[in-house]
């Protein structure tokens, strides 16, 4: 990508997937099973908070039972699609019928447990039926509509059966509302909600009806259960903050070669990306995605050592939220009945001028700096191996261009527009206090003269984060304003996020394949829970909602009659800036030179992670 002003197409992603460098051994004879060796991953977050895949709701849990269970519709590793008879995915094939709403699936029926039991349609029914109870701590339960019949804002789930052993039959789609809110009984087709099938994870009901049917609540007693597994690793052993290790399953069906070449899967923690990066290059590690920050300096060791590299753009971006309610009375965004309940008004950023503002404040480009080239060093935080992101929207793999030029850095037009907003330097101490600003004038006019002070907070460890909060922080005060930064413990910020009782957090997206232009679990009202949030910051845009609704009902679903609504709704993010906006990184994932096998593809490194071998 040679601009930051445009995000990538597919033929653009090929130009920036650079070539692989692989050395001689990695043509050599594939070891037998389990003989290949020890993989070795860094991890920079807590310990897995759970095995169990219907109540895990953090990354490292679901980066450790992601090895142990299938996936009900698999993706194509080199299309990242839906696909059936797709490796670890149950699904043979499926179909909708003509009101685009019931889809039948026909499972595989060549897949068993570790144990020997067949995986049927059992396993994924028993897997929904707890997560649609409303019993379990799910955070999945969002997706799915209630058995009782009451609407859940943002499910597309409606019911779920078993026609056979091997065949399961969906209801889904979107849930058509009167204009009082009510659901009238229909539902309308819904161009995304395939993917959303994808978020039960099937375990083995044989196993898991026995030992939590009576009781499902009492799965988060039991966090680290493990039953009969499918998948490449098993057998997960917990050394609490140290690592967790996981045996192969050499006879995983769908393993690339037949077999599990190496015989242990090893995540052990790091303190934070510049440990990881270290203790990698030092041969710690088996392959790394190496920190943005870090790659202009290890460019001369992938020749120099003989690493094995791969780069693309992340699949992902990372942002700062902004809370936009009442940070001392948090609210969820709809009631039951659907309908937007008052979230009160964040004292600062309520205002969208204000937002707009700091989009001018805050100088992305020097962030992202340039790469080294010749005698020049390389600059700013990701020494340009970054891009920056100017709307919700998938940095490598999106069908929709939004058409956006960024927010030019302008500090001077920042504090013309927040003068306007109410934020002007009265008393010449060259701070920036409320003079009618829209709290003041709304809420509390006793708030006129507070100085326009917040608090920023991002996870301590990661490197990157801390020095754009730094950043940010030292921009910012160029203007007036006093921004109290802290970096802290990854599950305190997850507590201040959920808990809604923040001014501003740095954190990032991981958006998943394949990428649905749609942003409604993003920003949607329904997705605004107090202790269980995506959309944490209480953004509420009902005309934005509606038009996601009409594009993901468009009848056929084809994309060129769904793309001109998508880059309608991205320009609105866009100029609401709920986030600022921050930048997607360059991923540069690399192996060691002594990674038999390694044949990483694009936002799929590891997909044949079970065919490496470690040569000594």
């Amino acid at each position: 990508m040679k601009r930051f002003t445009r995000f990538m197409s597919l033929g653009m992603l090929a130009i920036l997937v650079l070539s692989l460098i692989v050395p001689t051994l990695a043509q050599e004879v594939p070891a037998e099973a389990g003989q290949g060796g020890i993989i070795v991953e860094a991890n920079i977050g807590d310990d897995p908070t759970t095995f169990n895949p219907i109540t895990s709701s953090d990354a490292t849990s679901s980066t450790v039972w992601d090895w142990m269970y299938p996936t009900i519709i698999a993706l194509d590793d080199r299309t990242l699609e839906e696909a059936p008879m797709a490796a670890d995915g149950m699904a043979e094939s499926w179909e909708f019928d003509e009101t685009g709403t019931i889809l039948t699936l026909k499972l595989r029926q060549d897949l068993t447990w570790s144990d020997g039991t067949p995986i049927t349609a059992d396993d994924y029914l028993w897997s929904y039926n707890a997560i649609a109870s409303g019993q379990t701590s799910s955070v999945r339960t969002i997706m799915y509509q209630f058995a009782d019949g009451s609407t859940n804002p943002g499910g597309v789930v409606f019911d779920v059966k078993k026609i056979d052993d091997f065949t399961l039959e969906f209801k889904i789609g979107t849930p058509e509302l009167d204009d009082a809110g009510e659901w009238t009984g229909n539902v309308l087709p819904s161009c995304t909600a395939l993917s959303d099938v994808n978020d039960v994870t099937p375990v083995p009901s044989h196993i898991f009806g026995p030992k939590f049917d009576s009781d499902l609540t009492s799965m988060d007693a039991d966090p680290y259960f493990i039953g009969s597994t499918f998948g490449t690793f098993t057998d997960p052993f917990i050394e609490f903050g140290v690592q967790v290790s996981l045996i192969a399953d050499v006879d995983y069906a769908d393993a690339v070669n037949g077999y599990v070449s190496p015989g242990e899967w090893i995540l052990r923690q790091v303190e934070n990306t510049t440990v990881s990066y270290e203790r990698f290059v030092a041969g710690d590690f088996t392959y790394l995605s190496i920190p943005a920050n870090r790659q202009g300096e290890f460019r001369p060791l992938i020749e120099e050592r003989g690493f094995q590299v791969i780069e693309y753009p992340q699949n992902g971006y990372t942002y700062m939220t902004y809370n936009q309610a009442d940070p001392n009375n948090p609210q969820d965004g709809l009631d039951e009945n659907g309908q937007r309940i008052d979230q009160g008004l964040h004292p600062i950023f309520s205002d969208v001028l204000v937002r707009q503002a700091l989009a001018h404040a805050v100088d992305l480009d020097a962030i992202i700096g340039t790469k080294a080239e010749g005698d020049q060093a390389a600059t700013g935080i990701l020494q340009g191996t970054g891009y920056r992101v100017l709307t919700h929207n998938h940095p490598g793999l999106s069908w929709v261009d939004p058409q956006l030029e960024p927010y030019a850095f302008d500090p001077e037009l920042a504090k013309s527009m927040l003068a306007e907003a109410g934020w002007v330097d009265e008393n010449g101490d060259g701070l920036l206090e409320c003079k009618d600003c829209l709290y003041a004038r709304e809420v509390d006019p006793a708030f006129n003269g507070s100085n326009f002070e917040f608090e920023l907070l991002t996870n301590a460890g990661n490197v990157i984060r801390e020095q754009t909060g730094e950043t940010i922080k030292q921009q910012l005060a160029e203007i007036g304003i006093t921004v109290n930064f802290q970096a802290i413990e990854f599950g305190t910020l997850l507590d201040e996020l959920d808990g809604q009782t923040y001014d501003t957090i740095i954190i990032g997206w991981s958006l998943g394949l394949p990428f649905d232009p749609d942003a409604t679990a993003f920003f949607g009202g329904g997705q605004d829970v107090v202790g269980n949030c995506f959309n944490c910051g209480s953004y509420y845009n009902a005309e934005l909602e509606q038009l996601w609704k009409d594009a993901v009902s468009v009848p056929g679903c084809a994309r060129e009659d769904r793309i001109e609504l998508y880059r309608e709704g991205m320009k609105t993010l866009y100029d609401e800036q709920p986030y600022m906006w921050l930048f997607a990184q360059n991923v540069m994932i690399a192996a060691q030179p002594n990674v038999q096998g390694w044949d990483p593809l694009p936002y799929n490194a590891a997909w044949n992670l079970d065919a490496w071998s470690i040569n000594d």
